[in-house]
C-alpha cells in the first residue's frame, strides 16, 4: 500500500482509493467527473495541518472541492465564498441537520467558510455535500 505522506511518490487515483478502502470514494470521484466534465488533479500539500497527497477537482479554473483521503472514509473540503454564500444558505434549508450544524459551526474568514465534510456512507450528508458543490460550480439548486 502506498504512503500518502511520501512526497516523492505520486499515487494514482486507484492507489488513493485503496488507502481509503471505501467504495464511496470511487463513486464520489466518478460523480464529480461525470457531472462537471473535469479530471482530478492529484497534488501533494505540505500544509502543516494536513500534509500529504490529496485530490482536487476544478472546473473553468475554479476549485470545486478537495478530497483528503483517510482510512475507511475521506474528507471533502468545499469552500463557500462571498459569491456563493446567499445561494448556499438557501440550499442549506434543504439539507440535513448535520450539514447545517457543520456550516453554522464553521467560522467565516475573509468572507469564506472552508467546510470539511467527512464522508463514509452514501447518506444525507453525502447528498448535501454534492448540493454544495453544485452551488460552488454555479449550478445552484437544480437537481
Amino acid at each position: 500500500m502506498i504512503d500518502l505522506k511520501d512526497k516523492n511518490n505520486s499515487p494514482t487515483l486507484e492507489q488513493i482509493g485503496e488507502v481509503v478502502s471505501n467504495p464511496l470514494f470511487q463513486k464520489f470521484c466518478s460523480e464529480i467527473k461525470k457531472e462537471y466534465g473535469c479530471q482530478e488533479k492529484i497534488e501533494y500539500s505540505g500544509c502543516s495541518m494536513e500534509p500529504g497527497w490529496n485530490v482536487k477537482y476544478r472546473k473553468a479554473g475554479k476549485a470545486l472541492c478537495t478530497i483528503y483521503p483517510r482510512e475507511t472514509y475521506f474528507t471533502v473540503m468545499v469552500v463557500i465564498g462571498k459569491k456563493e454564500k446567499e445561494q448556499a444558505e438557501e440550499v442549506l434549508a434543504e439539507c440535513g441537520e448535520a450539514m447545517r450544524e457543520l456550516y453554522n459551526g464553521t467560522k467565516e474568514g475573509n468572507g469564506q467558510r472552508w467546510l470539511m465534510i467527512d464522508l463514509e456512507d452514501p447518506d444525507e450528508i453525502y447528498q448535501d455535500a454534492l448540493r454544495l458543490i453544485r452551488v460552488r460550480a454555479g449550478r445552484g439548486k437544480n437537481r
